[in-house]
């Protein structure tokens, strides 16, 4: 099952090394870095988690979903609904229902679309996305469109999370812990079974596995994952709203996976830190001759994005992959 491999499973040493020196570099981050770099980066690590759970989906299953911030604003909502308005709610109580309503609701619309192929299924997806975004949009209840504040972080007594570098190496764990069990459920049967899955679904039909209750348990899990990331992003924000469940944030974590490289978790953290820092980038670009080049931003990292599935279709940790493997074999 040689094909089954996603493209970016192994990297190079040496480029394992500079992740590694990536990694050492945020842990001494808030050591160096302002407050509001720190609440920029742990924001960035959030979406890392968010794109690592889409990647599952995408670059190991084949499944491209335009519907997954459905479940990342789902925790969030959760968080906001469960935390009492006086006092904070305890983290071990909030955090699993806060990841149970994603998942919950990630296998009851898994349950329905992964049964459809292709087209069908992106749009599917985005259909039932779109349902969930204008059921809370729309009802006042749920908040409606100006959505809800959380006035207390989640109360973890060992820790406070109140506490802005406590928060940040809270996610940083998380999401170190995220990659890692990624990582080892890629190489697992049942990592391969999906791998297989996006190579040829006939065939591992053919050879006896159930491909619906894999991709069904992949979705599920995918969606268990986007909601710690919406619960991390409720959190630290404060704040939730049905934008978090758009169109538009599914897009974005999409050019997440879609920039970073697909097949490799570690392609998705470079991801979603790279469209996070193109995004202040093009924001902060000046007037050029009357015209206001940042206010444009969208255009500009479109056409990023394009020109890089042109030149590197691997995405930016594939292109430094193929640069690294290079050398280490002229060396050799």
């Amino acid at each position: 099952m040689s094909n089954s491999h996603a493209p970016l499973e192994t990297l190079p040493r040496s480029l394992n090394i500079l992740l590694g020196a990536a990694l050492l570099a945020l842990a001494a981050f808030p050591f160096v870095g302002s407050d509001y770099y720190l609440q920029m980066v742990t924001r960035m690590m959030i979406l890392a988690i968010f794109a690592m759970s889409l990647d599952l989906l995408q670059g190991v299953t084949g499944l491209v979903s335009l519907g997954h911030a459905a479940y990342f604003g789902v925790a969030g909502y959760a968080l906001a609904f469960i935390t009492p308005p006086g006092e904070p709610i305890a983290l071990w109580v909030a955090m699993p229902v806060a990841i149970g309503a994603s998942a919950l609701l990630a296998l009851i619309i898994g349950f329905l679309v992964v049964r459809t192929h292709g087209i069908y299924f992106i749009m599917v997806t985005m259909a039932f996305a779109q349902m969930v975004f204008y059921a809370f949009f729309d009802n006042k209840a749920l908040g409606g469109s100006d959505g809800l504040y959380i006035n207390f972080k989640p109360d973890a007594m060992l820790f406070d999370l109140e506490n802005k570098t406590i928060f940040y190496f809270f996610t940083l764990a998380l999401m170190v812990l995220v990659y890692v069990f990624l990582r080892r459920l890629l190489w697992s049967p049942f990592g391969r079974a999906l791998a297989g899955i996006r190579v040829n679904e006939h065939r591992m039909r053919a050879l006896g596995y159930g491909t619906f209750s894999h991709k069904l348990a992949a979705f599920t899990l995918a969606g268990a994952l986007a909601g710690l990331a919406g619960f991390l992003w409720g959190a630290q924000s404060g704040y939730v709203n049905p934008e978090l469940m758009g169109f538009h944030m599914s897009a974005h974590v999409i050019m997440m996976v879609i920039l970073g490289g697909m097949g490799n978790f570690a392609g998705s953290i470079v991801g979603a830190f790279s469209f996070e820092y193109l995004l202040h980038v093009f924001k902060d670009l000046p007037e050029f001759g009357g015209f206001n080049l940042g206010k444009h931003w969208q255009l500009w990292m479109g056409l990023f994005i394009v020109a890089l599935v042109v030149l590197a279709p691997r995405g930016i940790l594939g292109l430094f992959a193929t640069l690294f493997k290079g050398k280490e074999q002229a060396h050799d």
